[in-house]
């Protein structure tokens, strides 16, 4: 095949779907079909993390979270969890006040026992506080879902953004995390946002412009890991300026285009501004924990950013904890410090073959594609630069460190329907129904999902741990499967999580703290604990027998 060949069939379909490239008007039969199928397809995403945040406990980042969206209600300002800036914990708020918890204005105690002290100690029903503190940020999550379809459906078609929105929700990452009351989901759908509003401003950067700075202050004010994606904006600001302003004089054009920037710079650092001023207007700010000094290039950054100094100092905070020697997983080996390829590789098992290979394709497309080549920047860059960031922390706790993937990648797969090859699209398709089926077969175990190459989510823990697979959610099940089947058992509980057993039923002793061989019954294990064994712990799981296992996080020995 000719050069000239290989370039029409990788030229995207006009988005009317006629290959003549004059736009037809659809016929009125199917003006219905893709808003009913983006409907049907975020009913389904709906219904499956609804379903999701009903049966988990809390996991281990959601309590303080949820406590400190409480304290804000209370007016207590910023007192708790300055690593994270405040916008993610008021949106977690809006569903909080309809709870109306109680919370002891009172407490003083450390930051670790904030969550606990609100959910059990305080008069509260945790399951409804959870439930509600949970369901704004699946709200967000569907919002997020046509984003997803728009910013697809205006690259190549209607086709693309109902393929990129099918990827988008049947993405067990996506659905497990948009189920909580976390900022990683939140975090990485701004950005998504404001990316597409920065490709919408290369026709009117008056109007997309502005707002693109807002969705980027909002992620910036949700979790401080938007942060390198500070320049990689404003560098697309800029081409989105110089691309809508062709016609005019360079000097005209240059001062056009530094103008657009930033306006969208400004945007951003008004909200982090306006999202602390929200929880106290008169900024008050003290540190629980002593706020450590930063040294050299990072201690320079930090100094220079336009934020509060709350925001300066949880950025300090977060220096710290990236300089803490932890313990990671992978692949049956227990190390120290941090491996670069973690995240790729935890990608690799946790992802759906057939997003993994539409991924792949979407990214060759918008490179290789004439008429799709302008939105590459847009789509990879971002994404290859927060990939290149979050590779170099120190936390090799999962992949929910990279949930912008599953977003941005989902608008460039989208786009390999456009390819004009009949086979291409029957390909495609029958990738996305893999993506389904494999997603949809591991309901409800969402957080502990990994692909059929990897043995699914019964075998997740053998290859990685923490939030990829046990974060302390199936507390609530472990309660229920205890009473079903092991009544008046003698429980020995070894639990890897932010709540509270005897809260839900389960009244277990620590089998740590007494002699091996006065260990006797149930020895009940979370399977990131299991994954770190040592010691005594490792002696008593060696010497049991594994009869039962809950929610693919949690493994029941027998002794």
């Amino acid at each position: 095949m000719m050069a000239s060949e290989q370039q029409t069939a990788l030229d995207p379909v006009p988005a009317s779907g006629a290959r003549d490239g004059k736009v037809r008007q659809p016929r009125p039969a199917r003006r219905w079909l893709v808003p009913l199928l983006v409907v049907v397809l975020l009913a389904q995403m709906a219904a499956v993390m609804v379903t999701t945040a009903v049966q988990q406990t809390p996991t281990i980042d959601e309590p303080v979270y949820v406590a400190t969206a409480a304290e804000y209600l209370h007016g207590q300002g910023i007192r708790y969890n300055p690593e994270h800036p405040p916008l993610g914990k008021l949106v977690v708020a809006v569903g909080v006040a309809i709870t109306d918890p109680h919370v002891d204005t009172a407490f003083d105690g450390p930051q670790i026992d904030l969550g606990p002290h609100l959910l059990y100690e305080s008069g509260n029903d945790p399951w409804r506080l959870m439930f509600w503190a949970r369901l704004p940020v699946i709200v967000l999550t569907l919002l997020f879902g046509l984003v997803v379809f728009a910013f697809a459906r205006e690259l190549a078609g209607r086709a693309a953004g109902l393929t990129a929105l099918a990827l988008y929700a049947f993405s067990p990452d996506v659905v497990a995390h948009g189920s909580l009351a976390t900022l990683d989901v939140p975090t990485a759908g701004f950005l998504l946002t404001s990316v597409w509003l920065l490709w919408r401003a290369r026709l009117r950067p008056r109007r997309y412009g502005p707002l693109a700075g807002l969705a980027l202050g909002a992620a910036l004010a949700t979790k401080m890991s938007a942060l390198p994606a500070v320049p990689v904006l404003v560098a697309l600001a800029a081409l989105s300026v110089w691309s809508a302003r062709r016609g005019d004089e360079t000097r005209r054009r240059l001062l056009r285009v530094l103008a657009g920037a930033t306006v969208v710079a400004l945007a951003a650092v008004a909200v982090v501004w306006a999202s602390y001023l929200v929880v106290d207007p008169r900024l008050r700010w003290t540190s629980q924990d002593q706020v450590p000094v930063v040294h050299g290039l990072r201690g320079t950054l930090v100094d220079l950013l336009p934020f509060p100094q709350a925001y300066a100092d949880g950025m300090r905070l977060q220096f710290r904890f990236e300089n803490h020697p932890w313990e990671g997983f992978l692949f049956g080996r227990m190390y120290t410090g941090h491996l670069w390829y973690y995240l790729p590789a935890a990608l690799l098992v946790k992802t759906p073959l057939g997003l993994l290979v539409l991924w792949a394709a979407g990214a060759v497309v918008l490179v290789a594609a004439r008429r799709l080549r302008p939105a590459a920047p847009y789509l990879l860059v971002p994404a290859g630069v927060l990939l290149a960031s979050a590779m170099t922390g120190s936390r090799d706790f999962g992949t929910r460190y990279a949930l912008f993937l599953p977003m941005f990648l989902a608008v460039a797969a989208g786009c390999v329907v456009a390819v004009r090859r009949r086979l291409s699209r029957v390909v495609t398709g029958a990738l996305v129904l893999f993506v389904a089926a494999s997603s949809l077969l591991t309901f409800p175990f969402y957080l502990p999902y990994s692909n059929e190459a990897f043995g699914g989510p019964a075998r997740t823990h053998l290859r990685l741990h923490d939030s990829n697979v046990d974060w302390g959610q199936d507390l609530g099940r472990l309660a229920e499967r205890l009473r079903e089947r092991y009544p008046d058992e003698r429980i020995w509980l070894v639990y890897k999580g932010s709540g509270l057993p005897s809260a839900y039923g389960i009244e277990a002793s620590d089998p740590r703290e007494v002699p091996v061989d006065d260990v006797h019954g149930l020895l009940v294990v979370s399977d990131s604990s299991v994954a770190k064994a040592k010691g005594r712990l490792a002696e008593l799981i060696d010497s049991s027998r594994p009869v039962d296992e809950v929610g693919h996080s949690i493994t029941i020995y027998r002794r």
